[in-house]
């Protein structure tokens, strides 16, 4: 009977580890992982009932942190339930043939165990219950901290003083220490530039505030810029100069048609915008740079506007290495039409550089500043002009959601064809403040932009301050500079449904050397003509005004009507007559045309044709600007 009893013993020992093993699995399963490290140490037991620990060589896995406390309470319970197997092994002391642990007889034998034991047995019973509850309650607050494993250390204290203490705090030579690693906290990412603010106010920043289309790998962007504009000069040959932005009078034009987009995929970067239409025509013809080599760079990058590759890094707040070809932002405004405030801008844009051919290097030290250095072939050109690249860079700082400062500086360049002992120096600074934002309100915003630029030409005969005579009172070298400005004033109208702006400007360029060659004769840049000539000395001084009125029902698109007068201190704008010779272009726009009959013309109004330019020019132009 003794046998069966202690058979049914075990057999309700194993049964109850197997129902603790299982619902330590399940919480295995159904817990997030936390990692522990359980650490164990051996010691000599000095007599039964004592806690063995066994298996030094701790093992490493992960578990929830109340399995592990649980754990620890099978094991307690493991070496309480040890103690009357060990006390029901037969002996030979009299006495352990006595009552059972209820007072009855097992079977008929007297073996007896010990009263202090079933106390003990008694007393861990009861504070596994307290232990349990206690645990229960700060599953269920969620606390997982360190005050759980000191309970658990100072309940198992309680328990026995002859049961060593499994502690979850520290690591004592004698005794087991679990510790939960702390997983480490991730740095947080340094916040992206300009991104503290709404910037689609700015003049020459697109004013989309989503992309229509996104991946992790391509952002497409499509542009499209059509236009008509009624001249009221009214050219005989539909010819307008002058202008970097409108071509052509009374025609609907495809100003710019651009296909493309950005590519980012593990910090690798590029991106690509064609264009088609006139800008296709009319950039290339105003850069000279392809003329000096072989293989012609203008028809090879005639349909780019756009195309450069480069990597991010992340330092700082990032930093960006692209070459290729890029925009300038010199003056301001965007090649762009759509990201603009007027169609047409004034001469400190208009005339000085829309895109780079080079290398640049995007810095951005904080979230609100950009520090970027140029290494480029030339001023707005394709290829060197000269034998000597090009040198200069962009600060931008924007130090709040309604100040927008830029600066913009080149130098080093020898810009003139043919002549490598000439360099050019230019500064262009700009200021954008919005002083007015009120989104509820039918006139909800306002906001001014203000461009200074100077520059100047020095050497083979040209320098930047004045011109210099010698004794006899000739003048030996001239003044070649540029000074302008222009200003701009924005309001918006019903939640931005509705922008009208005012402005113009004014510039001072003796020289000429950044004054846009009217197309007489099908001239360009190369070719130069001897109705407009480019040389040091000759002044130019103009000036102009503008109204723009847009609609916007979306924003990828606007409708836009506006008005422009310009006025130049020499003949320059086209007039009724037309820059086109009779019966077409000669072919070589660097001489003069002869009138009918004459086959040899030196400029005098009896043998030479003559273009119509004059002074003032009035134009309004209506298009419609899209961009996804």
């Amino acid at each position: 009977m003794l046998r069966l009893g202690m058979v049914v013993l075990c057999v309700g020992t194993v049964s109850f580890f197997v129902r603790v093993l299982v619902a330590l699995v399940k919480e295995r399963i159904s817990s997030p992982p936390h990692t522990l490290q359980v650490y164990l140490a051996k010691f000599t037991p000095r007599k039964q009932g004592e806690l063995i620990v066994m298996n030094p060589e701790a093992v490493k896995r992960k578990w929830p942190a109340h399995t592990g406390e649980r754990a620890a309470l099978v094991a307690l319970l493991a070496a309480g339930l040890a103690l009357p197997l060990h006390g029901q092994q037969p002996t030979h002391s009299p006495a352990a043939e006595k009552e059972s642990t209820n007072g009855s007889q097992v079977g008929g034998s007297t073996a007896q165990v010990p009263r202090e034991i079933l106390e003990e047995l008694e007393s861990m019973k009861k504070r596994i219950e307290q232990l349990e509850a206690q645990l229960k309650q700060r599953s269920s607050a969620g606390d997982s901290g360190p005050a759980a494993p000191a309970a658990t250390e100072a309940a198992t204290a309680a328990v026995s003083p002859n049961v060593p203490v499994v502690s979850f705090a520290g690591t004592p030579p004698a005794v087991a220490a679990v510790q939960s690693e702390p997983t480490p906290a991730a740095k947080p990412p340094a916040s992206e530039p300009f991104a503290f603010a709404d910037w689609t106010w700015l003049n020459g920043n697109p004013r989309t505030k989503e992309a229509a289309f996104d991946s992790k790998f391509f952002t497409p962007e499509i542009r499209a810029d059509v236009d008509y504009t009624y001249d009221f000069n009214h050219p005989s040959d539909d010819s307008i100069g002058g202008s970097s932005e409108v071509f052509r009078s009374n025609e609907v034009n495809i100003t710019q048609l651009g296909v493309g987009g950005d590519f980012h995929f593990d910090h690798v970067r590029a991106r690509l915008m064609t264009q088609f239409g006139m800008y296709s025509e009319t950039t290339p013809r105003n850069d000279a740079s392809y003329s000096r080599g072989q293989w012609n760079l203008a028809d090879a990058y005639r349909y780019l506007s756009e195309a450069y590759g480069g990597y991010h890094i992340d330092v700082l707040h990032g930093i960006n290495v692209d070459a290729g070809i890029f925009m300038s932002y010199v003056g301001l405004f965007s090649y762009y039409n759509f990201d603009n405030w007027a169609y047409q801008p004034s001469y400190v844009s208009s005339n000085t550089p829309w895109f780079f051919t080079g290398m640049r290097i995007q810095i951005f030290p904080t979230e609100k500043l950009k520090i970027e250095p140029w290494i480029i072939n030339g001023w707005q050109s394709y290829g060197r002009y000269n034998g000597r690249l090009g040198l200069g860079g962009q600060v931008l700082y924007r130090p709040n959601g309604w100040v927008s400062m830029l600066s913009n500086n080149y130098g080093v360049g020898a810009d003139d064809l043919g002549i490598p002992n000439r360099t050019r120096m230019h500064t262009d600074n700009s200021l954008e403040v919005k002083y007015y934002d009120h989104p509820e309100r039918f006139l909800d915003k306002m906001a001014f932009t203000f461009t200074g630029d100077a520059g100047c030409e020095t050497g083979a005969g040209v320098n930047c301050l004045t011109n210099q005579k010698n004794a006899s009172g000739q003048i030996v070298s001239y003044k070649q500079s540029f000074l302008g400005y222009m200003i701009y004033n924005r309001w918006w109208f019903k939640k931005d449904r509705y922008g009208f702006t005012l402005g113009g400007g004014k510039i001072n360029n003796p020289g000429r050397y950044l004054v846009l060659l009217p197309p007489i004769d099908g001239a360009t840049a190369t070719s130069g003509t001897p109705y407009f000539p480019e040389s040091p000395g000759d002044p130019f001084k103009a000036w102009d005004i503008s109204a723009t009125y847009d609609y916007m029902p979306s924003q990828y698109i606007t409708f836009r009507w506006e008005f422009n007068h310009r006025h130049a201190n020499v003949p320059y704008w086209t007039g009724p007559g037309g820059i086109t010779p009779p019966g077409g272009n000669n072919g070589n726009p660097g001489s003069y045309t002869c009138l009918s009959g004459f086959t040899t013309c030196n400029g005098s109004g009896l043998n030479t044709w003559y273009p119509d330019l004059r002074q003032t020019e009035d134009r309004a132009t209506m298009a419609i600007l899209v961009k996804f």
